[in-house]
């Protein structure tokens, strides 16, 4: 076990470790500059389970009912070995496909059978060379279930991804099956970058396979492509997307990950987030142990943390308490550049703290701007979102 092992081994304690997944590696993308995040993740640390024991809200998990329509919503799209999806990739990528070869890695042997996660990795490495070393004109290959692996902090991580990799003429693509709707052909923006920043792993992933065995990793496309229902019928629908900047985006917070050495250095040396489970396997340590173990930990949050992190609103009540102003959002944070704390921002509007020199232009669009709305807002300025209008209603008033 090398040294860096040993000590995110300290700070996860006991507990095995939860291995990265995609929306992991999304949530990257989400929030890269979150150093709680980055130490929490690459010590594969169960978030849901400190979050439990905080007493913190759950994230909101999909219902049984919507996880089966997305089932039988990815059969239909892939059903007679991808015989409905050979149409969608024709027109979305404006191709002359003659002839196609299905495999689902998935299963070997009956469609019951499902691998190993390292035989279906195997297996599906097996294919993907293959299909690269092809030579022009072959049939073009269908990738059903691919177990991928990418390198996160020093380490491999399996992706199971429920997608399709697809070969033409020498490029692979990705192609992301998705349950919730195009209406009018058009994805609903959110969803679909949240689709595109776990597509980004794949598309990394496949890149990593292609370069360790001496082909070019560029052959794996930016394009993604999203299937989604038709409108509210189970009619697919397929989109293309360029993905190259959360392609980007993931690959630099990757190389970010090798700074976990220097986060460490920050906190004390034998703070740990181990829960102590007792016999019955239910947590024993003290919450204020944990919140303060947490605290030695430098987080970075925005409202946009609760749909990606179990520990949104730990980090939003910390962020509240000391009276960030990243606490009321990226817009109001970029409208206050320059400004850290509400505290701050007050002392310059009121003239008590006199403005450095990169805070004078927003220090006169505070003095201009309505000071008698911001002393009433300030009151209740940590209760909620609506505060964050108010901060953008007062910088709309003074630019």
């Amino acid at each position: 076990m090398s040294s860096l092992d040993a000590r995110l081994g300290v700070l996860r304690g006991n507990a095995p470790p939860t291995p990265h997944n995609a929306r992991t590696l999304a949530a990257l993308n989400a929030n890269p500059s979150c150093d709680r995040r980055t130490l929490i993740d690459a010590a594969g640390i169960d978030k849901a389970a400190l979050a439990a024991h905080l007493g913190l809200p759950q994230q909101l998990t999909r219902s049984r009912l919507a996880l089966d329509y997305g089932l039988a919503f990815e059969r239909k799209v892939t059903a007679q070995g991808g015989a409905p999806l050979v149409p969608l990739l024709r027109q979305a990528l404006g191709l002359t496909l003659s002839e196609v070869s299905y495999d689902d890695i998935n299963s070997v042997g009956s469609a019951e059978d499902k691998s190993p996660l390292g035989r279906r990795h195997s297996r599906t490495r097996t294919h993907i060379l293959s299909a690269a070393r092809h030579k022009p004109g072959q049939p073009r290959t269908l990738l059903d279930h691919p177990v991928l692996r990418l390198t996160v902090a020093g380490h491999q991580v399996d992706l199971e991804p429920d997608i399709i990799a697809f070969q033409h003429d020498g490029d692979f693509y990705i192609v992301e099956i998705k349950s919730f709707p195009a209406i009018h052909g058009q994805p609903d923006p959110t969803k679909a970058a949240a689709a595109l920043n776990q597509a980004a792993a794949y598309v990394l992933a496949m890149r990593e396979l292609l370069a360790d065995n001496g082909l070019p990793p560029e052959r794996v496309s930016d394009t993604v492509i999203l299937v989604n229902p038709r409108n509210f019928t189970q009619h697919p629908t397929a989109t293309p997307y360029n993905a190259c900047q959360p392609i980007k985006t993931l690959s630099r917070h990757l190389h970010r990950l090798r700074r976990v050495p220097e986060l460490l250095d920050k906190i004390p040396p034998l703070t740990t987030l181990d829960l102590a489970p007792g016999p019955d396997n239910q947590p024993t340590r003290p919450r204020n142990e944990l919140v303060a173990a947490l605290a030695t930990t430098q987080a970075s949050y925005n409202p946009g943390c609760r749909h990606h992190c179990d520990l949104a609103f730990h980090c939003r009540n910390e962020a509240r308490n000391q009276g960030r102003i990243a606490a009321l959002g990226t817009a109001v944070r970029d409208d206050l550049a320059g400004i850290d704390t509400i505290t701050t921002a007050l002392a310059l509007t009121d003239g008590q703290l006199h403005p450095a020199r990169d805070q004078k232009d927003i220090t006169h669009a505070l003095r201009q701007s309505n000071c008698q709305f911001l002393w009433m807002s300030s009151r209740d300025l940590m209760t909620g979102d609506a505060d964050a209008y108010a901060v953008r209603a007062l910088m709309a008033g003074g630019s």
